[in-house]
């Protein structure tokens, strides 16, 4: 099989293990509430158990505690997990952390569902998608959950300062289901979008979210360069909001099918 995007690679990953990256996640954008019905109604068999791939500070899973019986939220980042223990419903008893890659970590399946947030990507994906295929139910399935704030008036001038800064090129993860498919990991059966949902924050917020992503993870910047950008999405933002808050909407999307084993 082909090597994966570099721009997938899992040393990007390593940028969530830093404490920094873990301090602006809690910026990121919810997922709307409808998200996790969607999940719920995937789930089709007994036991009601939930492994979620990548779970970081478990912003799927700990919402997925009252869905399940069990969910197992594996991360390889401790920082990120201990950060999760600690927000809502972290402690839940339905809720079992899981340290290290979902490649090797002993589990408990069956899984009912499977999910994977914006972390499927740095996933060995040959090596994780013929066990995700092991280890579901007779009707179980792999969710691929995704959430995105929509356009604004100054997306595409945010998106061009963003590629002067970014600290990694190529492919976008947007893409990553696309690639799945043609290397015959993964088959979509549905997908749907949620209604988008209102979230307003402060500009100072929103760009803190922007370092909670590889390409833009401070310690992947030079101290300058993360000030330069800093300062030229502030004064990019504040000619549209000069009230300092942004008025976003958010959707999430979720796509099902099946994880596969190559036949090749």
């Amino acid at each position: 099989m082909q090597p994966k995007p570099e721009n997938f690679d899992r040393q990007y990953a390593e940028s969530f293990k830093n404490q920094h990256v873990v301090d602006a996640y809690r910026y990121r954008a919810p997922y709307p509430p409808e998200t996790f019905a969607i999940l719920a109604d995937l789930i089709k068999d007994e036991p009601r158990t939930l492994l979620d791939v990548g779970a970081g500070s478990g912003d799927i899973a700990r919402q997925c505690v009252h869905l399940a019986e069990r969910v197992d939220a594996v991360d390889f980042s401790q920082n990120m997990i201990e950060r999760g223990k600690q927000l809502p419903d972290g402690n839940h008893p339905h809720l079992h952390w899981i340290y290290g890659k979902i490649e090797e970590v002993p589990l408990t399946p069956p899984y009912a569902l499977i999910t994977a947030g914006s972390s499927i990507h740095w996933t060995e994906w040959e090596v994780a998608f013929p066990r995700f295929h092991d280890l579901l139910t007779p009707q179980g399935m792999l969710a691929l959950v995704h959430r995105r704030a929509l356009s604004m008036p100054w997306s595409e001038e945010l998106s061009q300062l963003q590629a002067q800064y970014s600290s990694r090129r190529g492919h976008r993860s947007t893409y990553v289901r696309k690639e799945l498919e043609e290397r015959g990991l993964f088959h979509t059966i549905g997908e749907t979008e949620t209604t988008p949902i209102d979230f307003h924050q402060s500009i100072d917020d929103f760009i803190e979210g922007l370092h909670s992503r590889s390409n833009f993870a401070r310690e992947r910047m030079s101290r300058q360069a993360a000030e330069n950008f800093d300062q030229q999405a502030r004064s990019l933002l504040l000619r549209y909001h000069p009230h300092g808050i942004i008025p976003l909407q958010v959707s999430g999307t979720v796509a099902w099918g099946h994880p596969l084993k190559p036949t090749s």
